[in-house]
């Protein structure tokens, strides 16, 4: 399905792969062609990578680069299912620290709660006596004698990595280095994550808990990304890879082996990434991101031209109305797309609780079986059936004719559902749309009412495979009074895939002082790491977490000078909180982000073939009420052309279901609807 764009380019490709589908878009500046292809998410996704990369590239030599997304990770984590056993080294009377974290109850008032199960068992983990100070100083060597038993042991135990974490090494590494150098000496050859690398800031239990994460991912992520490079190479592509980390931007094959941590919401990321391209085309400083998929949908912000940025996640944790759940999940700390996530995709399935009530999720289909309508062994209703069964899908086919729906099992399972609720196929399905449509407004409000934004101000950006066939509803829902639906909606992040920068960030704990200098410092090292990992131009950026001295959490901030900081942190803090102070301003940490550009942004447009004939019609469930509506073909409406809702636009990667009271119009970049 190519389309055209203006841009002078390399040939690129963007890689990505979800927990149902696969996309893969490919960008020739040469003739100005875009090409996409979807399809669902194999079990051993290399092999089927490189078929998707060679049915649109067939000439591989002509390909300039490769840039990929996963949620190998967030899976592996989510299901505990292919994590490398690692062996963990703290300081002696630490070994428990991962289970005493920071005493905090997931829920505090579910008796029932549980704790994710710690990813190092107590009996893989090791203390060495020695201590250094929060100041750097050496208060207890490390003992050289129980290092190197520590380190034969751990040798003769056939871990396939090791975590060291001790306590204040983010000022003071040298006992961390010295344990890593006496693993390597008892012939350990397997991943070694230490912490004043992986995560080079206070707090302990953070710091053990992010590095832990990484030391389970390493093996598991070299494995993929050796097979995927393997795969590559025996269909003689010769690309450079890259692969999206979480924070927007790309690394190398060797990073993101040795730092996969950074890499877990690799896949959100890269849409966010798309959106805040596609924003600075058009002029709207202020966007709502809407990334609705297979299997959850995610909700960002882009304020003023950028993207919001976290430094704390909670990897493979419960999420309520949007918002993670501390402590049920692995916490993780790094630079992170700050996103609200919740358990609504199109696979998400339909139940009956205790109680005898229609729920939705957290469980989805996947790829494999799918859907019940996808005819692939599915029993369970989902959202993706319940759209079917309402007539805001198309009831026989998707991706322009290439997956045959089966109408019949969507209502076959939504039928089953009914014997257990006692009401119609059609009334569970318009209550499963309203579920999960009060679920998805409350993740949006997150990164806007809670953050301090009136939600009005802004235009939602809608994409992902389902997200256009629930934009309205949901603007509606939060008075939004503006949507951009854009071209390829539903492999909108892998566009963003190509438009992601090569970026490192750098990090270290800022002193007592002025900045300024301190910045000058850490730039002196971005620059010596990046020239010698072969990057001799690359562009800085400056961000600083600070506080008011007595609080216990952080606000991340760009810094733009010492003079401007107190202002821009007030301002921050009474954004967020309603409320500034006249009291001191600490800085924790500051960071260095170092950017490269790897290729032209292409923005995506919509390139229109064949004449518009007549629409059909259709009956379907739009604005709460049933009624017969046309049904319009994307790639035949010419851009300019306008509209009025009710009617539903299809094209080949998405849905789009427009409401009673929305106009639209088609642009080269997609299709904009008002009310």
């Amino acid at each position: 399905m190519p389309s055209r764009v203006g841009n002078s380019s390399p040939v690129s490709v963007g890689v990505d792969v979800g927990g149902t589908f696969t996309d893969i878009v490919s960008f020739d500046s040469r003739s100005g062609l875009l090409s996409v292809l979807k399809f669902p998410t194999a079990v051993s996704p290399p092999a089927s990578i490189v078929r998707g990369v060679l049915r649109l590239n067939p000439r591989p030599s002509e390909l300039a680069l490769i840039s990929h997304a996963t949620t190998l990770a967030t899976n592996a984590l989510l299901t505990k299912t292919r994590l490398g056993r690692a062996a963990l080294i703290t300081n002696e009377g630490f070994r428990d620290i991962l289970e005493i974290g920071r005493q905090r109850r997931p829920e505090l008032y579910n008796l029932d709660t549980r704790r994710p199960p710690p990813l190092i068992r107590r009996s893989d983990r090791y203390t060495v006596p020695g201590r250094i100070s929060a100041d750097g100083r050496e208060l207890l060597p490390l003992d050289p004698r129980l290092a190197s038993s520590v380190s034969r042991s751990i040798t003769r135990g056939r871990y396939g990595s090791v975590a060291i974490c001790f306590l204040n090494s983010y000022a003071n590494s040298s006992h961390e280095l010295r344990m890593k150098q006496a693993l390597r000496t008892s012939g350990f050859a397997g991943h070694v994550s230490i912490s004043s690398e992986v995560d080079n800031g206070y707090r302990e239990f953070e710091r053990t808990s992010t590095t832990t994460v990484n030391a389970v991912l390493a093996p598991l992520m070299e494995s993929y990304i050796q097979k995927l490079a393997t795969s590559l190479r025996r269909a003689k592509v010769t690309a450079p890879l890259y692969l999206m980390n979480s924070d927007g931007g790309a690394t190398t094959p060797n990073l993101a082996s040795s730092m996969p941590v950074h890499g877990i919401e690799s896949g959100p990321a890269a849409g966010v990434v798309a959106c805040k391209q596609l924003a600075r085309h058009l002029s709207e400083p202020n966007v709502l991101t809407f990334d609705m998929g297979g299997t959850t949908a995610k909700a960002g912000a882009i304020v003023g031209g950028e993207a919001e940025v976290a430094r704390e996640f909670e990897a493979a944790g419960r999420s309520h109305s949007g918002r993670s759940i501390r402590g049920s999940g692995y916490s993780v700390r790094g630079p992170f797309i700050d996103l609200a996530e919740v358990s609504a995709g199109g696979g998400t399935v339909l139940w009956a609780d205790e109680s005898g009530q229609l729920s939705v999720g957290p469980r989805s289909a996947g790829s494999q079986p799918g859907p019940a309508c996808y005819g692939r062994g599915g029993a369970e209703p989902t959202i993706t059936d319940a759209n079917v069964l309402l007539g805001r899908l198309n009831p026989v086919s998707l991706l322009s004719g290439s997956m045959p729906i089966r109408f019949d099992l969507a209502e076959r399972a939504l039928s089953q559902l009914c014997k257990t609720l006692g009401t119609a196929a059609e009334d569970v399905a318009i209550g499963a749309l309203r579920l999960v449509n009060a679920d998805m407004a409350r993740a949006i409000s997150m990164v806007s009412v809670e953050r301090g934004r009136d939600p009005r101000d802004f235009v939602l950006f809608a994409f992902g495979g389902a997200g256009p066939a629930h934009a309205c509803d949901l603007a509606e829902e939060l008075g939004i009074r503006a949507i951009v639906v854009p071209a390829h909606a539903g492999l909108f992040s892998a566009h963003g895939l190509l438009s992601g920068d090569l970026t490192r960030t750098f990090s270290a704990s800022a002193r007592t002082g002025a900045l300024q200098p301190q910045f000058a410092a850490l730039e002196m090292k971005v620059r010596a790491a990046m020239k010698k990992e072969g990057f001799p131009e690359f562009s800085l950026l400056r961000y600083a977490e600070a506080r008011y001295e007595g609080q216990s959490h952080e606000l991340l901030l760009k810094f733009r000078g010492d003079n401007a900081f107190r202002k821009d942190f007030s301002s921050r803090h009474r954004q967020l909180y309603d409320y500034s102070t006249r009291d001191v301003v600490e800085v924790v940490n500051l960071h260095v982000r170092a950017s490269v550009r790897l290729s032209a942004h292409p923005i995506p447009t919509q390139q229109t073939r064949g004449r518009p004939g007549h629409p059909s019609r259709r009956r379907a469930w739009i604005g709460g009420e049933h009624q017969a509506v046309p049904v319009l073909t994307r790639e035949t409406i010419q851009s300019g052309r306008r509209g009025r809702g009710p009617c539903i636009i299809e094209e080949y990667d998405s849905t789009l279901v427009v409401n009673p009271g929305w106009r639209w119009r088609a642009e080269e970049y997609g299709t904009r609807l008002e009310r």
